[in-house]
């Protein structure tokens, strides 16, 4: 584990800790809150962090110490953060959170990006009762983890539902006339590529698709033509890849050389960030993937504008505005307890109604899902198309083929 460590208080490095005693004097003896968590600054994870954790972090942190801190029973405390380089290792995640919470004597925790990390810490982070606000974690297991777990909160929902999600979708296509029943899948072999390739598979018996090409690859995959040249041989209507961020450029920039013009093209993790637009230009045009946004809500359009004055780059178009969204939850929780005590701070959190840039935010059984699942690039945008029921959806389009680079 790096042995790198950082403070932030009001925003300026700190050049050591405050010494903190046992919970219920805090109060007392505390001038800061102090919050750690492991960051992936390198390895695998490491896009996913810098696009959608570390920013958002940052700016929340910004932005309550600009405010004068957390408001504990009428005394504000400034935030101070410790972080560690987990390395995208599971292993080191787990170390990094045992040494927060037995020698740095964290508060308060942020999360770590990613289901596998997410759920690598989850036993440390309950055995510490710190609050676990898994915002970055996608998993079918989710209504027996919260069962085991009382501290943890999930907010992106379980696997099958994205893959189940997605072929409701493309069975409004297909009713419509434009698609025919011929899917093609590729999916990474880790938790997140098994629940919602199974998700897609369960679905697809149940509409009548037909799976022509299915096909699992190793995470660290790099050279995606085999799976593309195969994908393009079988002639799908439709191409679904259940993929990380590095997976999700490699397939789109492969399918694009190989002229792979299937009239839906879905990839996952890393379609709704700004590098995917950035990378791709004039050809993210019809691509679908996991997430979405309601550009025209207000709430949306104001978390836009402040997470560019306060990180310096745009949101993504999925899990940004949610990792904001339970900051704030957390904030608000702590300022209702009125105290640092993890056990009254998770109580809150569980009973309470929180007012957050994502809307109103309840918990049932730990889990918050009202959520978009299916989003599409249209006209530069990258638009909730599912679930249906929620304001703001836009009709499906086919994608049009790839342009000249």
């Amino acid at each position: 584990m790096s042995n790198r460590r950082s403070f932030i208080r009001a925003g300026a490095a700190l050049s050591g800790a405050v010494a903190l005693g046992a919970p219920s004097l805090l109060q007392a003896q505390t001038t800061a809150i102090k919050i750690g968590y492991s960051s992936s600054k390198t390895g695998p994870n490491a896009g996913g962090t810098a696009t959608q954790n570390t920013p958002v972090y940052n700016m929340w942190v910004k932005e309550v110490n600009a405010a004068g801190g957390i408001n504990l029973k009428g005394r504000r405390l400034p935030v101070e953060v410790v972080e560690y380089d987990d390395r995208s290792s599971s292993d080191e995640a787990v170390r990094a959170y045992e040494r927060l919470a037995t020698q740095d004597k964290v508060d308060f925790v942020f999360t770590p990006w990613g289901t596998a990390l997410n759920l690598a810490v989850a036993p440390t982070l309950n055995k510490y009762n710190y609050p676990h606000l898994a915002v970055s974690a996608i998993t079918d297991l989710a209504p027996q983890l919260v069962k085991r777990w009382r501290n943890i909160f999930f907010h992106q929902g379980g696997g099958t539902m994205y893959g189940e999600q997605l072929v409701e979708t493309l069975e409004a296509q297909r009713k419509a006339g434009l698609i025919g029943n011929r899917l093609a899948m590729v999916s990474i072999s880790d938790a997140f590529g098994v629940d919602l390739s199974g998700g897609a598979r369960k679905a697809a018996a149940k509409y009548g698709f037909q799976f022509v090409y299915d096909k699992a690859y190793p995470v660290g995959t790099q050279d995606m033509s085999p799976l593309i040249n195969d994908a393009k041989g079988a002639n799908p209507d439709a191409f679904i890849a259940f993929s990380y961020p590095p997976d999700t450029v490699a397939l789109t920039e492969q399918a694009r050389v190989s002229g792979f013009n299937p009239k839906v093209f879905y990839v996952g993790i890393g379609t709704a960030f700004p590098m995917y637009k950035q990378r791709f230009g004039a050809n993210i045009e019809g691509v679908m993937g996991v997430g979405g946004v309601n550009v025209d809500d207000p709430r949306w359009t104001s978390f836009h504008k402040k997470h560019v004055e306060l990180s310096g780059q745009e949101p993504d178009r999925f899990s940004n505005i949610t990792i904001y969204s339970s900051l704030q939850v957390l904030q608000q929780a702590i300022e209702r307890a009125g105290t640092l005590d993890r056990a009254a701070v998770i109580a809150e959190i569980n009973k309470g109604s929180f007012e957050t840039a994502n809307g109103t935010i309840r918990y049932t059984d730990q889990q918050s899902l009202d959520i978009w699942i299916v989003g599409q690039w249209q006209n530069g945008e990258f638009h909730g198309v599912a679930p249906a029921s929620k304001p703001g959806v836009k009709k499906v389009q086919l994608k049009p083929a790839w342009k000249a680079a």
